[in-house]
C-alpha cells in the first residue's frame, strides 16, 4: 500500500447524536475532498455511538437474570438509531437504511433472547452482544456517506482482524491480521467504514479488544495498510498537559513522541488506547488527535522518536496519574543469593494475567504494583513461596514526561516541592531514555500531586 493512505477513527462521542454524526459526514467529505495533498481516506474506523456499549451490557446483565424488561431496553435502543437514520438520510434512501438497522437489531435480540433462554452471560456470549454497538454505528454512518454522495462500504472487522479466544480482551494474531487487511484493502477502491473494537477467532468466534479498543483497531489498519497518518477524531482538542478537569491551567500540548504518548496513555490519559501507540509506533505513523466539534483546532500530534524530539523540549510536557492501583511488597532472604528469583516472581503474575505497573527493588525484596485485584489472591498465595508478603491499597502512580524529566535537579526540585506539600512518595522510577519519571503516592494525594506539580512547571 502507498503511503498516502489516511485512516480516520471517530469515537463515540463524535457519533452521540445526529448532529454529531453531521459533524462526522463533514469531515469526512473534507478528508476526500483534500485527499491529494492529505492522503486518501481509505478506512474509517468507528466506536459505538455514545453511551451505546454501556446500554449493551446492561440488556445482556438483565437479560441473564430472566427480567424481560431487557425487551424494552432493546425496544428503546432501536428506536433511537431509527430517529437517528430519519434526521440524516434523505426519503429516496430512507426505507432500505431503515431496513438495514431493523435488520441489526433482529439479530442481537435473538442473541439477547439466547441468553436470557440459557440464563448464563459467558465472556463469549457478552463479547457479541457488545460487538452490535459498533455495527450498528459502521452500518449507520455508511447509509449517510451513501446518501451524502460518498461512496463507502461497511467492513464488519471480524472479516480482517484475528485475535485468539481471550474474551474481553483479546490479543491480535498481527502476522494473519496483517495479511488479511492487505488482501482485502488491494480490490477495494471505496472507502470503508470498520467497525472498532471488534475481531474474531479463527473459528469466526466475536471478540473484543478491550474498552477503547477502537483507538487500537485503527491503529492495527494504519500499520498494515503503511498509512501516510492516524487521525483520532474525538471530543477534545488533543492531548492536554494535565486533565483540564482537575487543573485549570491544563494546556494542549502540540507535539509528542510515541514514547511519551505511551506513558500518558498507560499511566491514566483518557484520550487515546494505551495499545494502539505501538502499531502506529513500529511503522511510524504520525498520529493526530484532533476535535470532531472544534476541527480548526490543531490538536495533537504524535511523532515518532522521543531522541529527536527531545531538543525541542524544555520542561515537563505533560502530567497523569492512574488509580487506584495496589502495591505488593516481597520480602526474601533469598533476595541475596538467588538470580532465578525475580523470574519466578514475575511468572506468577503472568499466570495470572495480570500486568505490572512498576517494579523496585533492593537486596532483600522486590516491591511492584498493579491495577487489577482480579486475581490478587493467587498472586498472593503464589508470591508466598518466596518470601513474606505484605499488600497496600489506596496507591496512585503519577507520570510526568518531557524532554527535560531527565536533566540534572529535575527529579531534586519535583520531590522537594512535594515534600514541603507533605505529599510522601515511593517506588520511584525513571525511564532509561528519559521520557519520563513516574511514582507513587498515597490515592488520596493524587490530584495534589498533579496540581502542584502541574503550577511548578507548566503554568
Amino acid at each position: 500500500m502507498a503511503r498516502d493512505v489516511k485512516v480516520l477513527k471517530f469515537g463515540g462521542t463524535s457519533l452521540g447524536s445526529p448532529e454529531a454524526v453531521e459533524r462526522v459526514v463533514s469531515i469526512i467529505q473534507q478528508a476526500a475532498a483534500f485527499a491529494k495533498s492529505s492522503g486518501v481516506p481509505r478506512a474509517v474506523v468507528v466506536s459505538a455511538m455514545g453511551d451505546v456499549t454501556d446500554t449493551l451490557i446492561k440488556i445482556a446483565n438483565v437479560a441473564s437474570r430472566e427480567d424481560q424488561s431487557y425487551k424494552k431496553l432493546l425496544a428503546r435502543l432501536e428506536r433511537s438509531h431509527i430517529k437517528t437514520v430519519r434526521k440524516l438520510v434523505s426519503a429516496r434512501n430512507q426505507q432500505s437504511a431503515e431496513e438495514v438497522i431493523h435488520r441489526m437489531f433482529r439479530y442481537l435480540n435473538e442473541a439477547v433472547t439466547g441468553v436470557a433462554l440459557v440464563r448464563d452471560l459467558s465472556p463469549q456470549a457478552i463479547d457479541y452482544v457488545m460487538s452490535y454497538g459498533e455495527r450498528l454505528s459502521a452500518h449507520l454512518l455508511t447509509e449517510v456517506l451513501n446518501d451524502r454522495g460518498i461512496v463507502c462500504e461497511y467492513l464488519n472487522a471480524r472479516k480482517i482482524i484475528t485475535t485468539d479466544d481471550h474474551f474481553g480482551a483479546a490479543s491480535v494474531d498481527f502476522k494473519t491480521t496483517n495479511a488479511n487487511i492487505r488482501k482485502y484493502f488491494r480490490v477495494r477502491r471505496k472507502i470503508q467504514i470498520v467497525t472498532g473494537y471488534i475481531g474474531a477467532t479463527r473459528d469466526g468466534k466475536t471478540t473484543t479488544l478491550g474498552r477503547g479498543g477502537s483507538d487500537y483497531s485503527a491503529a492495527i489498519l494504519g500499520a498494515a495498510l503503511h498509512a501516510k497518518v492516524l487521525e483520532i477524531w474525538t471530543d477534545v482538542s488533543g492531548l492536554f498537559s494535565a486533565d483540564p478537569r482537575l487543573v485549570r491551567g491544563a494546556k494542549v500540548v502540540h507535539e509528542l513522541a510515541f514514547e511519551e504518548a505511551g506513558e500518558l496513555a498507560y499511566f491514566g490519559a483518557k484520550v487515546l488506547h494505551p495499545k494502539m501507540i505501538l502499531p502506529a509506533m513500529r511503522e511510524k505513523i504520525p498520529v493526530r488527535i484532533l476535535n470532531t466539534f472544534r476541527p480548526s483546532d490543531k490538536g495533537t500530534t504524535i511523532v515518532s522518536g522521543f531522541a529527536q524530539r527531545r531538543s525541542k523540549s524544555r520542561t515537563v510536557e505533560a502530567l497523569t496519574f492512574k488509580r487506584p492501583v495496589i502495591a505488593i511488597h516481597v520480602h526474601s532472604p533469598e533476595f541475596f543469593d538467588s538470580n532465578g528469583l525475580m523470574t519466578r516472581i514475575f511468572e506468577v503474575f503472568d499466570k495470572h494475567r495480570t500486568s505490572i505497573d512498576l517494579v523496585a527493588t533492593s537486596v532483600a525484596g522486590v516491591s511492584l504494583t498493579i491495577d487489577n485485584d482480579k486475581y490478587l489472591s493467587n498472586i498472593i498465595a503464589g508470591l508466598s513461596k518466596y518470601g513474606e508478603v505484605r499488600v497496600e491499597r489506596g496507591k496512585a502512580i503519577v507520570c510526568a514526561v518531557g524532554g527535560s524529566v531527565k536533566a540534572a535537579g529535575v527529579a531534586g526540585r519535583m520531590f522537594t516541592v512535594l515534600g514541603k506539600r507533605s505529599i510522601p512518595v515511593e517506588l520511584i522510577s525513571q525511564a532509561a531514555s528519559g521520557v519520563s519519571i513516574t511514582f507513587v503516592v498515597r490515592e488520596r494525594d493524587a490530584k495534589k500531586a498533579l496540581k502542584v506539580l502541574h503550577k511548578e512547571y507548566i503554568e
